[in-house]
């Protein structure tokens, strides 16, 4: 019997009850918040869901799972030297079809203007006491764009890096529900019933020659930006190549859906008690809705400035879709025209500059990194 206790009090000692902190079960009550939104409420379930049991994990004590030789440890290599977020950029552009935005090149402003957010945030990070560098990094959650904020962050600033991530994936599944009262705000019901005409067909030496060209053009003018711009581009041309398809779908699905598990894992696992709860991490996750908030007005506000411009032939909401959440930013200014004009069918306009808001994201992270690093 007294054998009996011994190895029971010695399992005991050994469980993860022991070492069990209040920081860790805030942080696993963070994890169960975020699997119910991704299982229950479907919000970016994609990333949401890995990165909530990516926090799940790392958050049970004495598992070893992070510490040097753990599972997590090899797999964190992956977003520690940027590796999964230009993989990442690689399987977007192949998925991305930039034919709307070739089709009118105008929303290629408005995909530049939905970067408003981004320098607002960079202003405000910097009176709230962050460096220039972390300030850079809170700033790029405007662009909604997850990939970029983490390398841009495991760059300048990997000590934030957990809380801009966070911020960067919730924002971005939460868009339905942020957008649409900025552009109700920012649009009347007359603005918000114009019917743009039909986009031209696109040729296809055209939808060749932009990746390249693009690369090109970012890689002389801005080299910081080439991993990003450069990788995005040329997930894009095995698409329009005509003559690459097996690597295009390959690039789309498997290399794709693996990416994003283990990049949703790896951040997760930066969500520790230690380095997640802390007062920084408040400002972060307030400063990135800001961002976001500023993103989508910057790119209506503009929208109504070409709407002016163009005598009443661009619709002002698609400025809103100028942030990079591709296509659900697209999705949501359709939505938000749907629901007064049932007939009305913006969508595809909406696609050009959402996908110029992937560019847009990717050149002021590139511009950042020209400026900041030492």
């Amino acid at each position: 019997m007294e054998l009996y206790i011994t190895a029971l009090r010695g399992v005991i000692e050994q469980s993860g009850f022991i070492a069990l902190t209040g920081g860790n079960l805030i942080m696993l009550l963070v994890s169960f918040v975020l699997l119910y939104l991704a299982i229950v409420k479907g919000f970016e379930p994609l990333l949401l869901l890995p990165i909530a049991f990516g926090c799940l994990l790392v958050n049970l004590p004495l598992s070893g799972i992070l510490d040097p030789g753990g599972f997590l440890y090899f797999v964190k290599f992956g977003i520690d030297h940027e590796i999964y977020p230009i993989i990442i950029f690689m399987g977007i552009g192949a998925l991305t079809d930039f034919g709307p935005l070739l089709a009118n090149p105008i929303t290629f402003l408005l995909g530049a203007a939905a970067q408003l957010g981004v320098f607002v945030a960079v202003i405000g990070a910097m009176l709230m006491g962050f460096t220039i560098q972390q300030a850079a990094g809170i700033g790029i959650i405007g662009g909604a764009d997850g990939p970029t904020a983490i390398y841009l962050c495991a760059k300048l600033a990997r000590d934030i890096l957990p809380a801009v991530a966070v911020a960067a994936y919730s924002y971005m599944s939460l868009v339905p529900l942020i957008q649409p009262p900025v552009i109700n705000l920012l649009t009347t019901k007359a603005d918000r019933a114009i019917k743009m005409e039909q986009l031209r067909p696109v040729s296809r030496i055209e939808r060749v020659l932009f990746p390249i060209i693009s690369t090109l053009a970012c890689g002389l003018i801005l080299p910081a930006a080439v991993p990003l711009i450069g990788m995005l581009m040329f997930g894009n041309l095995l698409r329009e190549s005509g003559c690459t398809e097996r690597l295009s779908l390959a690039a789309q699905n498997e290399v794709l859906n693996a990416t994003t598990i283990f990049l949703g894992i790896s951040v997760g696992a930066t969500m520790n008690a230690e380095s997640f709860l802390r007062i920084e991490t408040i400002k972060i996750i307030t400063l990135g809705l800001a961002a976001f908030i500023f993103s989508t007005a910057g790119g209506v506000i503009f929208g109504q400035m070409l709407k002016i411009a163009t005598r009443g032939k661009v619709n002002p909401i698609i400025g809103a879709a100028g942030v990079s959440a591709v296509p659900m930013a697209a999705r949501v200014c359709q939505k938000v025209v749907q629901k007064e004009f049932p007939g009305s069918y913006i969508l595809m306009h909406a696609m050009g500059p959402n996908v110029a808001g992937v560019i847009g994201t990717a050149v002021a992270a590139g511009a950042m990194l020209t400026l900041l690093t030492k």
